[in-house]
This record gives C-alpha cells, sequence and structure tokens, in this order.
C-alpha cells in the first residue's frame, strides 16, 4: 500500500461483461463494520448468481465469496482495495452468470480486475489522522476559542455547558493538535487544561 492512505469521496460503480457474465462493482466509503454492512444489505441483489465483497477499515477486513470457489472473489477483490492504498472502503462485486464456466484464474481476475477498475476510476480524498481533545473553557471565551479553533480545521463532536463553563470534545487533525493547544492556552491565559482523548 502506499504511503498516504485515501478514501473515497463518493460511491462509484464499474459494470464489464466477461464471456456472457455481467459483474457489477459498487464501492462506498464506509466508516465502520455497521455502515460496510449496510451497504450489503443495500446493494445485495437477490436475483443475482452471486454478491461477493470485501472491506476494510484501518487493520479490520473481511471479505466473501458468496457460493464462488474459495478465494476467487472475495480476496481479489480486498487485494484490488489494498493494491491501491485505499482505506475505509466496501466493494460488492455482483455477478449474473452468463452461461459459459470461467475457471478459478477467470473468476479471480474477474472478480478482482472488476473491483479494481471501480477503484481506479472513483474520485477520492486523502485520509486525514484526527487527534481527539477534550477542554474546559469559561462562557466568556467560547466564541473566540471556537472561531480560533475552526482556522485549524476543528470540529466539535460534544458540547455541554455547566455552571462553571463549556466542556468540549474536539476532533483536530493530528498535525494541527499541537497549535491548538496553544491556542486553547492563549485565549484561556492559561485556566483551560486541554486533555487528549486518544
Amino acid at each position: 500500500m502506499s504511503g498516504t492512505l485515501s478514501t473515497l469521496a463518493q460511491p462509484s460503480r464499474h459494470l464489464e461483461e466477461i464471456k456472457k457474465s455481467r459483474f457489477l462493482a459498487l464501492a462506498a466509503p464506509v466508516a465502520s463494520t455497521e455502515q460496510a454492512l449496510a451497504f450489503l444489505r443495500e446493494m445485495n441483489d437477490p436475483a443475482a448468481t452471486h454478491n461477493c465483497w470485501a472491506w476494510r477499515i484501518g487493520l479490520d477486513y473481511r471479505f466473501n465469496d458468496d457460493g464462488e470457489p474459495g478465494g476467487t472473489a472475495g480476496r481479489p477483490i480486498l487485494q484490488a482495495i489494498e493494491g491501491q492504498g485505499i482505506d475505509r472502503v466496501m466493494v460488492v462485486v455482483t455477478r449474473w452468470y452468463g452461461g459459459i464456466k470461467l475457471g478459478a484464474g477467470g473468476l479471480m481476475r474477474a472478480y478482482g480486475g472488476t473491483a479494481a477498475e471501480c477503484l481506479r476510476r472513483a474520485e477520492r480524498v486523502p485520509i486525514v489522522a484526527m487527534a481527539r481533545l477534550a477542554v474546559h473553557c469559561d462562557f466568556a471565551e467560547l466564541a473566540l476559542l471556537k472561531a480560533r479553533l475552526k482556522e485549524l480545521q476543528a470540529e466539535i463532536e460534544h458540547e455541554s455547558f455547566g455552571t462553571d463553563g463549556v466542556e468540549l470534545q474536539l476532533r483536530v487533525p493530528e498535525n494541527h493538535a499541537g497549535e491548538a493547544q496553544l491556542r486553547i492556552s492563549d485565549i484561556s491565559r492559561g485556566r483551560s487544561k486541554v486533555k487528549r482523548l486518544d
């Protein structure tokens, strides 16, 4: 896999006909096992001969041959994902059998090739490592703090108001985490303490 991982900007599809069988690859960005399985349920075509699939999310991955001979469908789809340095993605390749047997090698090329072409054509976005931070600040500092952290592409995951101020949980790109901590300290004149959550 290449140094910088990417994921898909949006779902992608690619259709190929190989010896009268139709192969439709559908790929989508996913952030969790639940999202991957939901995409599979949505794209699964009960009228098709096979709905083979693979997904990778970080170090976690799964694949399934859905009745094709072992190792001829799911694993080649996973290899297509890995070969292109893509993460957080689910690929389903649906086959409608056309009457001509492809053999193990032919199936591997058909499933892997259709998946790879679908991913190759898809628009990608780089995956940015994120840090999670928790901070407590005074009400008077909240607006300025939010504005200054937004400049660093920080996203507020959660905020709760208490009697003595506001608790924030933030996600900020890892390469801006140090700068975010400095800004919080400057704005609060050292009163707000930042805690890393990851």
